[in-house]
Order: C-alpha cells, then sequence, then structure tokens
C-alpha cells in the first residue's frame, strides 16, 4: 500500500486531516507523520551578508559602530610567498585550491554545489553600498524572473578621474532623478549604466517585460516575443535595450539566457559576455552555474594573456593585457566609435578591483607568482592602487603546456588549427590529436600532451601573433553581429544616440592623445 510521508512540525496531525482527502485521490490512502528530529538536516548555505562572505568586523566608538570589510583571502595561499620559485603547494586547500578543474563540471544545481563555501568570492566587487542597493532596487522594478544580473562598464566602475565638475541641470540630462549615491560616484562625467540580465527561459522574459515596459523595445517587439528572442539568437545571443530610464537613472539592459551565458564562459565560442567578464564587474543576483562558469573563464583569462607576456611583466601589463583580449577583433575598435586608450582607462583607474580579481588566481597557478614577497590578506597592498608590483613567469614549455591544455574547448580547437597548419601535421595524425582533447580522459589529465608542449616551445613572438589571430577569430563575427542587429534592437534614433555618444567618446580621446603628443601634459583620461 503506498504511503504518503509527511515530514513536518508538530501541527503534522492538523495538517494530514486536511490533507488525508486529496492525498487518497492520488493514490495515497496512508499518511506517515514523522516528528520533527527525523528531518534531514540542511547543509549549511554559503554566506549572505552584505559584504558577499568578506572577513567583517565592527569596532564602536562611542554611540557609533564602524564596519569594516576585509578581503577573504586569509587562506594557507595568503602566506608570503618565497619567490618566483614559489608553487601552488602551500595552497592547495581554501576557496582558491585549483583542483576543482579535475573534472571541471558546468552542470551543478546550486551553491551548495561549488567546491568551496567561498568559491568565486573574488569575483564580487566592492562598490558603494547605497549605490549598489539603489541598483537592486531599481532590479525590483522587472516583473519578467532575473536570475543572474552584473552591472559593467564607466557607469559603476569610473573610467576617469571625474575631475571636473558640472552643474545639476547638466547631470540630470543624463540621470533625470539620480539616487544620492550615483551622484558621488559618477561626480562630474554622468554616464549610463549598463546591466547584463541572465534568464532562464528568453520568450517568456520577453513576453512578460513587453507587457510591462513595452516602450524599452523598438518596433520589432511589435512582431512578438517569438521574434525578439530570436533576433537575440543572433551574434553573441544578447538583446540590448539601450537609454532607458528606471527609477531616475539612464540604463541599458541586455538579456541573454544562462545556458547562453554559462557557455561561452566555458568554452569562448564567443568570447562576448565572457570577455566582459573578464573585468571587474558588480553581481547583483548571483547563480551557481554562473560562478562556477566564470571562475573557469578567469583562469583561462590570467593563463591566455600569459601566454602574451615575457618572463617578467608589472601587474599593469597583466591586467592591459587580460582586459584588451576581447577588443582584439571588435570592429568598433577600428572606427571612430571607441576611445582608443579605452583599455589603459579602464586599468589604470580599477587596478584594485583588477587585483581582488586576479591576485587569488595568480597565488594558484604554479608557474607564475610575484617577484617579491605579498599576502593576500595585506590591506596595505591589495587596496594601494599606486603600487604596480612585479611578477615572473615559468617559461618551460612542460608547463606552458599544461597552460594549453586548460584553455577553454573551442577556444584551445581554433589554436590546434592553427598549429596544424603551421607544423603540417598529417590529417590522420591531428585526428588522433582532436580525439585525445575532446576525450574525457584527455581533457581530465593536467599533464599536457606532446602537441600543447610543441605549441608552447614555439618561438615567443610567433606564439604570440598566433594566439592573437585565434582571439581575433573568436570576437570578430560575433561582435559584428551584435554590432548590426543594433539598429534593429535600438531602433533608429536610439542607436543614432549611441553612434553619436560613441564618436564623441572617440573625439575626447583623440584631443586627450593629441594635447599629450604636443607635450600640452597628462590630461585626464576618460572613456
Amino acid at each position: 500500500m503506498a504511503v504518503l510521508e509527511l515530514r513536518l512540525t508538530a501541527a503534522a496531525p492538523a495538517i494530514a486531516s486536511a490533507v488525508a482527502p486529496w492525498a487518497a485521490r492520488l493514490g495515497y490512502p496512508r499518511l506517515r507523520c514523522l516528528p520533527k528530529a527525523l528531518h534531514r538536516p540542511r547543509r549549511p548555505r554559503p554566506s549572505t551578508s552584505p559584504c558577499n562572505g568578506l572577513r567583517c568586523s565592527s569596532t564602536s566608538s562611542g554611540n557609533k559602530s564602524r564596519h569594516k570589510c576585509s578581503p577573504p583571502f586569509n587562506t594557507p595561499s595568503s602566506s608570503p610567498s618565497s619567490g618566483p620559485s614559489a608553487t601552488s603547494s602551500d595552497s592547495g586547500t581554501g576557496p582558491f585550491t585549483p583542483d576543482w578543474e579535475d573534472p571541471v563540471d558546468f552542470a551543478i544545481k546550486s551553491f551548495e554545489d561549488l567546491p568551496h563555501r567561498l568559491f568565486g568570492i573574488n569575483q564580487h566587487m566592492i562598490i558603494n553600498y547605497e549605490l549598489k542597493e539603489a541598483l537592486r532596487i531599481m532590479l525590483r522594478q522587472f516583473n519578467a524572473p532575473i536570475v543572474y544580473c552584473f552591472a559593467y562598464g564607466s557607469g559603476v566602475f569610473p573610467q576617469d578621474s571625474g575631475s571636473r565638475s558640472i552643474t545639476e541641470a547638466d547631470f540630470r540630462t543624463v540621470h533625470p532623478r539620480p539616487p544620492e549615491a550615483l551622484v558621488r560616484s559618477q561626480r562630474g562625467s554622468p554616464k549610463m549604466i549598463d546591466f547584463i540580465f541572465g534568464v532562464s527561459h528568453t520568450q517568456h522574459w520577453h513576453s512578460v517585460n513587453m507587457k510591462q515596459h513595452r516602450a524599452h523595445y523598438s518596433a520589432v517587439a511589435s512582431l512578438g516575443s517569438g521574434f525578439v528572442s530570436r533576433v537575440q539568437r543572433w551574434g553573441a545571443g544578447v538583446y540590448f535595450n539601450p537609454y532607458v530610464e528606471m527609477d531616475g537613472m539612464l540604463i541599458k539592459y541586455g538579456v541573454t539566457s544562462i545556458d547562453n551565458l554559462v557557455n561561452d564562459l566555458s568554452t569562448w565560442e564567443d568570447l562576448y559576455l565572457a570577455g566582459r567578464l573578464h573585468k571587474p564587474v558588480k553581481i547583483l543576483r548571483d547563480h551557481p552555474r554562473v560562478r562556477f562558469a566564470n571562475q573557469y573563464n578567469l583562469y583561462a583569462a590570467l593563463r591566455t594573456a600569459l601566454l602574451l607576456l615575457p618572463p617578467r611583466f608589472s601587474e599593469t601589463d597583466l591586467y592591459s593585457t587580460i582586459a584588451g583580449l576581447s577588443y582584439l577583433g571588435d570592429p568598433r575598435m577600428t572606427l571612430p566609435t571607441e576611445d582608443k586608450s579605452k583599455i589603459s582607462n579602464i586599468v589604470s583607474h580599477n587596478v584594485v578591483h583588477f587585483r581582488r580579481l586576479y591576485a587569488p588566481l595568480v597565488k594558484v597557478l604554479d608557474n607564475v607568482d610575484y617577484a617579491h614577497p605579498v599576502r593576500l590578506d595585506d590591506e596595505d597592498w591589495i587596496l594601494d592602487p599606486s603600487t604596480d608590483s612585479a611578477l615572473t613567469q615559468d617559461m618551460d614549455p612542460r608547463k606552458r603546456g599544461n597552460m594549453v591544455r586548460r584553455l577553454p574547448e573551442h577556444f584551445r580547437s581554433r589554436l590546434y588549427f592553427r598549429y596544424r597548419k603551421k607544423l603540417a601535421i598529417p590529417d590522420d595524425d591531428f585526428r588522433r590529436i582532436m580525439d585525445e582533447a575532446g576525450s574525457e580522459d584527455g581533457v581530465r589529465r593536467r599533464q599536457a600532451a606532446p602537441f600543447e608542449r610543441s605549441i608552447a616551445a614555439d618561438d615567443a613572438q610567433q606564439l604570440k601573433h598566433i594566439v592573437r589571430q585565434v582571439i581575433k577569430q573568436t570576437v570578430s563575427w560575433p561582435s559584428t553581429a551584435q554590432s548590426a542587429k543594433g539598429l534593429l534592437m535600438g531602433g533608429w534614433r536610439r542607436s543614432m544616440r549611441y553612434l553619436g555618444d560613441k564618436f564623441a567618446k572617440w573625439r575626447k580621446g583623440r584631443s586627450r592623445q593629441a594635447a599629450v603628443a604636443d607635450g600640452g601634459g597628462g590630461g585626464n583620461k576618460s572613456d
């Protein structure tokens, strides 16, 4: 006889009497109420404090209390490095252990499935608390469910000194009713705030959102949510609604599916969304699959940058190389629509954020380290934007071949095909190499095969050239397609406004560069 068990509290008998008729209809004529003590205990969940898992402490002074957050990097890897030869052997535990890559399983279901309670905590940037809350409150204005969201770009992470002052009226021409925190954050340079929304079902999401916010869409929406979702799938799989006013702020939001986001992060098929997450972003709603895949994406960005860098380099060199990956092959960088100093602007004004993002990963990899001992829990170093620490990497082909082995699937395949042509590998031999690389055992193995070691042993300049060509090949088409469909997504008026703003930034950047070339001083850097 089928038995329906109720794992309830002391109120179970009363609830059981109400449930019994319905249970009988479903084929459960008997009910069994289990005491609360027999419930399966829940596993502890990761910290959900407003500090995103950072080490927090409170101090009191008179009637005032002060809240202090410190980097959560007090793991074994935080111990002083022994120099360039230090390995990750002393960092084999904690939230930044590399063991989770063997094997890589992107099909996790919850935060409890992450390798560590603080896994991926380096992805959470610290910004002004009031601004963060204002952005989160804005998200609640959408009835359509947003399961993952991050804010990015110069609207959240300033890319200039903000030294010039403008009137309140001028600021309100961009943000009609801005929260005070946004005014303080953007200072004298108001900019549209960019978002990416990760959703479960894109057509359903657009259907719900179009009913609530029809004005956000261009005339394309008149063809229905099905057509909008098809337009979204073109290119990199993102649908943007620009120049939208929400809660008194001017925003642009892009919609993509969680599946598409995780796929790009884990394979670098397009390097469009993955490239945005190479740089500091403010995650407002987190998702376990995305956090896991993005940690893989960040390691991949670091490894790719190391293939492009010499044996000794600076933090600025590293962060500039990483930030520039997704701009290689981007058609906007060849047209008068982007400031050519954009990458240096991003890095120079966000060194602390880049350090929070990548320093823990540097301490894990066994072929790169800081030239002088550093501690990840040393706030004087972590929070000092003027420090430009030197790093060194081991150029041993075996270790660099291991990095090639760990590159994302699609990107690695393109690199293999380039070297097949360069090394004139016969078809049968190359097919065997690809079968091994695509097999489960081959991907799981840490040690590089002879083919990967051959790639890593290539002349440094040749390797750099080929890797850059592969990046351009990866980025070019999806970026071009996204730019081309911008007219459909934004409509004629918004698209012209967007191009006008981009052209103004380009002219501003050229003027600044000309002033520097003529000896007119450093000039303010701006995006």
